[in-house]
């Protein structure tokens, strides 16, 4: 199991954050603004995130608040249906329906410590917002959300839970008015009042987010783990999430990044294919560059102007990626592939009908890819990260 390697004669993790980069991904590429801004909150989170009182705070409104852990929960229909074993890890059963709540509590947390007076975060399928509404109900802190016009039509019960827990929603109406747009917005809101707190929830963005962001989502890899071990008394044989930024994908991922038996799959939004401008698929179809305040892939042409993106979910209809997720397609340590709009659609029939547990959308583009490659494997494991549920699509078009 190669767990390290030596670098200038030091062990280090090589898949992980080194001084905000994931080997020449990440980095802070933001105005001057906020540059001091962002390394107090690093310098803040390393000098926090294992002191025992901050270390038990969080557990405490995890087990208690969240509902962790999550199930792992055998698929038995589903995994009778492809001819190969499948586990699903119940993030939907989060309190808030996500896994987004994870990482909300977690900066939160820091955000209180520091003395933060205001949230700000952005939207794409509205389950970040609304994760962010709740801890901030929770804690008593202003919470100031942006979402894009497009999205928030979409997923109007979302809209409808982030103002009935107190929370401001903005709408922006620039560009395609989806996430991209929302996290513009949200970080020019940022530039312009430096003393609030933004709470990204995605894996994206400017060190330190990737990092902690991250490292708030690992406890879903970390159960994960151990479920599959007390169940199965042996790790999978594959893992299975949807990444549009990448934080419930590497939430998975994190704990089985170094067990080499253990290979790793991502479901991008494909939208109607491999055709830039309806597509979401960044690592399938983007290249490097510099993209809201990090180096990472981005669906952008020659002049480094990013494309639009389409896809039927809202919270993969994104334009970059992560820049953890970035190392890991290029060293090969995890592949990523596109699954259209119809083939989530199926995926998401397929899952509510066989084992009456609707998905997310997103979550579905995970099913389905763990559906075509897992067909027939009747002696492989795979374990697939639900990372949402379904209620906030059952009102939309997709039968």
């Amino acid at each position: 199991m190669n767990t390290a390697i030596l670098e200038n004669g030091v062990k280090t993790r090589k898949f992980d954050s080194k001084n905000g980069l994931f080997g020449e991904y990440g980095g802070m590429y933001v105005p001057p603004v906020l540059e001091g801004k962002l390394k107090n909150l690093a310098a803040f989170f390393e000098q926090t995130k294992h002191q025992p009182d901050f270390e038990e705070e969080y557990v405490h409104y995890l087990k208690t608040f969240v509902g962790r852990p999550s199930p792992l929960y055998y698929a038995h229909n589903l995994s009778e249906k492809v001819g190969s074993k499948i586990y699903l890890k119940r993030e939907d059963l989060n309190h808030t329906g996500s896994h987004k709540i994870n990482n909300c509590i977690g900066q939160i947390l820091l955000a209180k410590r520091m003395g933060a007076t205001e949230i700000v975060a952005e939207t794409g399928a509205g389950q970040h917002g609304v994760a962010t509404a709740t801890a901030a109900a929770l804690f008593g802190i202003k919470c100031k959300v942006f979402m894009g016009a497009t999205d928030a039509e979409r997923q109007k019960m979302n809209v409808s839970r982030m103002k009935l827990l107190g929370a401001e929603l903005v709408l922006t109406h620039e560009g395609r008015a989806t996430l991209k747009d929302a996290v513009d917005a949200a970080l020019g809101y940022y530039i312009e009042n430096p003393d609030v707190y933004y709470l990204l929830g995605s894996q994206v963005g400017p060190h330190p987010y990737p990092t902690m962001v991250g490292y708030f989502q690992s406890v879903i890899g970390k159960e994960a783990k151990k479920q599959i071990l007390e169940v199965e008394g042996r790790l999978p044989d594959h893992i299975f999430a949807c990444i549009g930024g990448g934080s419930n994908a590497i939430g998975l991922f994190s704990e089985f990044l170094y067990d080499d038996d253990v290979a790793i799959h991502a479901a991008e939004g494909g939208g109607e294919g491999a055709i830039f401008g309806k597509t979401a698929a960044t690592l399938s179809m983007g290249k490097p560059g510099v993209f809201q305040g990090t180096f990472s892939y981005a669906l952008s042409n020659e002049s480094g102007d990013v494309y639009p993106t389409y896809s039927i979910a809202a919270g993969l209809d994104y334009p970059g990626v992560s820049p953890q997720h970035a190392l890991l397609k290029d060293v090969g340590r995890a592949d990523y592939h596109l699954v259209t709009d119809a083939e989530a659609i199926e995926a998401y029939k397929l899952l509510s009908r066989l084992e009456g547990i609707i998905p997310a959308i997103e979550s579905s583009h995970a099913i389905a890819l763990a559906a075509k490659m897992m067909k027939g494997k009747k002696n492989e494991i795979s374990v697939i990260n639900l990372s949402g549920r379904g209620d906030k699509d059952v009102e939309r078009d997709l039968m």
